[in-house]
């Protein structure tokens, strides 16, 4: 049987590349990634050393393009965008949205190599549309792959059931062409909270943009989950703040933990013409001792530091969504944002791809 690490990995939709990073964890050598925003394959590139990163349109990208002849691929895997299935965004939720057709181009990858697996990720949203047709016709489309069709099977996935200290829902599809009936992996016993997560980074202000800094903790004092994001580093890196005006950080200082905008005072939210069109998420100050909320744009949603009246820096944010310190995202600080917000949780993908290497056969010789 070949070591693990020679099974060849494809990340299609990359972002920065959580996904990949997960199968690394695991085991697998991501070799390619094609992803479509140039500050996102920046990242990728400067945080995956070895891989070849296409920067461009999938719809325009052969596999011959990239893969040597006879390759063997054994995973394929991506999160196609999913702006399109969110079930925040109902104006977009159907199959009129081109953004919503691009799970067929990985079907087509698919179809090219035929790699022993695929996983594909996305917003748990994808599973309601179309009363779950639209779920349905993904799988389909894969078990119908000529000659032998994948095997698929998929489900709602919780990141803070995997060691990640975020409360993320995400659906995982995952196939095989070797018939065999892949179950996912149990969830952890124990939960990491942000206090876990962030407790030993350092304490930052409004609008810090300080590259570099001391962590506040000794490594010794950290908790199991902080050590093991520090792994290869020294300081805390990245420590950026998004400056908030001077009307939005005293609107923070009436906000405890757990609550949202809500507590803000009315003569602070004048300029709401409708406070009721608030969404609940929307200057949320983290809980300390249980899990994050959903890290999205964290920017745009205003998430609030548990102890400090700010938001949350890069460093912050890449904790809770399980990057560790030595990972440096590359690009303008909002694309950064963005970035994180859109990536899968690495361990979280660890944890998919340490339960597919579990079937490891003689067959993949």
């Amino acid at each position: 049987m070949r070591k693990i690490n020679q099974y060849i990995g494809i990340d299609i939709f990359s972002g920065a590349g959580g996904l990949s990073l997960g199968a690394s964890m695991a085991g697998i050598k991501v070799k390619y990634a094609i992803e479509v925003n140039p500050y996102a394959a920046k990242s990728y590139e400067y945080n995956h050393k070895g891989s070849k990163v296409l920067c461009g349109d999938i719809c325009k990208i052969k596999s011959e393009d990239f893969l040597k002849k006879n390759e063997n691929v054994f995973i394929i895997m991506g999160g196609p965008p999913c702006q399109g299935f969110s079930m925040a965004n109902t104006m977009s939720r159907n199959m009129g949205n081109p953004n919503n057709l691009l799970f067929k181009e990985f079907v087509r990858l698919v179809s090219e190599v035929k790699p022993e697996w695929f996983v594909l990720e996305n917003v748990w949203g994808m599973t309601k549309m179309n009363d779950g047709q639209t779920i349905e016709l993904i799988k389909h489309s894969f078990e119908a792959i000529k000659p032998i069709g994948y095997t698929v099977k998929w489900k709602i996935l919780w990141a803070d059931d995997y060691g990640v200290p975020q409360r993320r829902m995400r659906m995982f599809m995952v196939g095989n062409r070797s018939g065999i009936n892949f179950e996912f992996p149990e969830p952890f016993s124990t939960k990491v909270t942000v206090e876990d997560a962030i407790g030993d980074l350092p304490v930052l202000k409004n609008g810090d943009m300080i590259d570099s800094m001391p962590y506040s903790k000794d490594y010794e004092d950290a908790s199991p989950y902080a050590q093991l994001m520090r792994k290869g580093s020294e300081e805390s890196k990245q420590n950026f703040v998004s400056r908030n005006n001077e009307l939005v950080i005293e609107r923070y200082k009436h906000i405890g933990q757990g609550q949202n905008w809500r507590a803000i005072p009315e003569e602070l939210m004048q300029n709401y013409a409708d406070k009721t069109r608030c969404h609940s998420g929307i200057y949320k100050r983290l809980y300390a001792d249980r899990p994050s909320v959903v890290i999205t744009n964290y920017r745009k949603s205003m998430l609030i530091h548990p102890y400090q009246d700010r938001g949350l820096s890069v460093r912050e944010a890449a904790r809770l969504q399980s990057f560790p310190d030595t990972f440096i995202f590359q690009g303008p600080h909002m694309s950064i944002q963005q970035q994180i917000g859109n990536a899968v949780p690495p361990l979280l993908a660890k944890a998919v791809m340490d339960k597919i290497l579990t079937y490891r056969t003689d067959s993949h010789e």
